[in-house]
């Protein structure tokens, strides 16, 4: 099968990317689904900063690969052995499978699968396949999806059926942004009604977090952003109060919950600072591997304060968008909210470029050539 994808060739490409075009939108091939696996045609991508990180450099990690995590579209064929899904069905994909098997998945708590972090290290599917190629030669898949692209093959483990009227921009957006700003306010702070919570950076996981902290019933909800556009925004979705952080530092805020998506160690640091004695920092962003925080360990100690990593919203990937699929149908999260624009696969440097500078949220990549 012939079919058109964005392929990442060159990490830390001088900006602006737009004319230097790291991301060569070229014509791929793609191998018959395997067992286990499914071919997906896909409808739309978002445009996230985990993959705006794989083309600056700050996330490391090897080329060429087809870019893109964050997707939904319609299954066209079913591998052997994947008879819990259809052909037909519309599904959203999730950027790290579980396998269901390894320690990890079949333990108490929640825990990374190793067999899934293992494939997306290597950049193929969860059983160390790769079903992408250019001029013949095999290409690594990106969280085993490879959403920026026309068509995917992805193993059964990285799709989520979604129910009837959820469209596809926002299931899309379902597979990462809100999956993980909703985890770590659900699944890692544990927010309960009436509680204060503070996001800290709204871009498109910030503003989902925030999203679901409203429909879960927070008693308010502020937002924090060095950007006044990201400020303005946060208002206009619900947010109760929005402020940079110098002027939250400079007021003495304080929150039960305090939920941290830039990835880095002053936004983290300044996180712990606004968190009240005996309430829970989460941090989502992902830094730099060589970044360090500084804390002192007495105020853990004599505040009870806990500092909580979330990632993938620490929980069960499929169980938490269902749910997240039907507060959208039932009117409480609404996930379009989160959608700057639409554009074409075409765009994919620019887009970036306009990632980077902050001016968007979160544009969706029409696959079915729709973009306006």
């Amino acid at each position: 099968m012939k079919f058109r994808g964005a392929v990442l060739e060159t990490i830390g490409a001088p900006t602006p990317w737009g004319e230097t075009t790291p991301i060569n939108v070229a014509e791929l091939t793609l191998d018959a689904p395997g067992r286990g696996e499914v071919l997906i045609r896909m409808e739309a991508a978002g445009v996230c900063h985990s993959d705006l990180s794989r083309v600056s450099g700050v996330r490391v990690c090897a080329v060429p690969m087809v870019l893109g995590h964050e997707g939904s579209g319609i299954i066209e064929e079913l591998g052997e052995d994947c008879d819990d899904l259809k052909v037909g069905q519309r599904v959203t994909m999730t950027f790290m499978p579980r396998c269901g098997e390894c320690t990890a998945c079949t333990s108490s708590g929640w825990a990374l699968c190793l067999e899934g972090t293992k494939a997306n290290a290597e950049g193929t599917l969860l059983h160390g396949d790769r079903r992408l190629r250019i001029n013949g030669q095999p290409l690594d898949h990106h969280g085993g999806v490879s959403a920026f692209a026309e068509y995917a093959v992805v193993d059964k483990h990285s799709v989520v059926p979604l129910p009837e009227g959820v469209p596809a921009d926002v299931g899309a957006l379902l597979g990462c942004a809100v999956l993980t700003g909703g985890g770590a306010v659900i699944n890692a702070a544990k927010v309960r009604p009436g509680e204060s919570v503070a996001i800290v950076g709204m871009g498109g996981v910030g503003l989902a977090a925030a999203l679901v902290a409203i429909a879960a019933g927070a008693g308010e909800v502020v937002a924090i952003d060095m950007l006044p556009s990201k400020l303005e925004t946060s208002l206009e979705i619900g947010a109760t109060a929005a402020y940079t952080p110098a002027d939250a530092a400079a007021a003495g805020l304080k929150f039960d919950a305090v939920i941290e998506c830039v990835g880095n160690p002053a936004a983290l640091s300044g996180a712990i600072e606004m968190t009240k004695p005996g309430g829970r920092t989460v941090t989502v962003g992902l830094p730099r591997p060589d970044a360090r925080l500084e804390i002192s360990p007495l105020s853990l100690v004599v505040e009870a304060r806990q500092i909580i990593g979330s990632y993938m919203g620490s929980g069960i990937p499929s169980e938490d968008i269902a749910r997240y699929a039907q507060m959208y149908l039932d009117g409480v999260l609404p996930v379009e909210k989160l959608i700057s624009g639409t554009i074409a696969l075409d765009d994919i440097n620019h887009a970036m470029d306009e990632l980077r500078e902050g001016k968007v949220i979160r544009q969706i990549i029409d696959l079915k050539g729709n973009a306006s």
